[in-house]
């Protein structure tokens, strides 16, 4: 996240070492829409009944962000998430290793594909999410740092705007 070690080097070690089964996947999935960051669906409401799409693409585990995903209003289509395998009685058996979220640069590639309307914000938190401005060509317009759960200040440092909570990322998008 902080972009030291290349995301492909470690992405299929940290799964493999969790080992994570349908159950695990099922309660991170639980774990992520109790945890929800004040502010995010009322945000995320108001973006989207102004006319702006929302996509998510992410290196995070689609069977545990979708749930949320739809919580907070998106669409299943617009979900962007690495894939797990499961065998019929719930263990791991491996991820989508083609997906470009398991890679450096695979997030601009993904944003890139979806032929979004510019202007185009990306926000995150991470050095693979500020590639999303920062690689050649840009997949976004301009990127804002989110830093209401972790600031990594080499991501904020290298940010086109900084926003601590949802509120912001509201005011910032669709102005005062």
């Amino acid at each position: 996240m902080r972009g030291e070690i290349p995301l492909e080097s470690v992405y299929a070690e940290r799964l493999s070492a969790v080992a994570p089964s349908r159950a695990d996947v099922e309660a991170l999935s639980q774990a992520y829409v109790e945890r929800l960051e004040a502010g995010a669906e009322e945000s995320l409401a108001k973006l989207t009944n102004s006319g702006i799409r929302v996509v998510l693409v992410t290196g995070g585990i689609r069977d545990a962000i979708l749930p949320l995903a739809l919580k907070l209003g998106l669409s299943r289509d617009d979900v962007n998430a690495v894939r797990v395998h499961f065998d019929r009685d719930g263990g791991y058996l491996g991820f989508d290793a083609d997906s470009p979220l398991t890679r450096n640069g695979g997030k601009a590639e993904v944003a890139r594909s979806l032929s979004l309307e510019h202007p185009i914000l990306g926000v995150g938190d991470g050095n693979t999410d500020l590639e999303l401005k920062s690689l050649s060509p840009p997949a976004v317009d301009a990127f804002a740092a989110y830093t209401g759960v972790v600031d990594r200040p080499g991501v904020s440092a290298s940010a086109d705007y900084v926003v601590h909570d949802f509120r912001e990322l509201t005011r910032l998008v669709l102005g005062p």
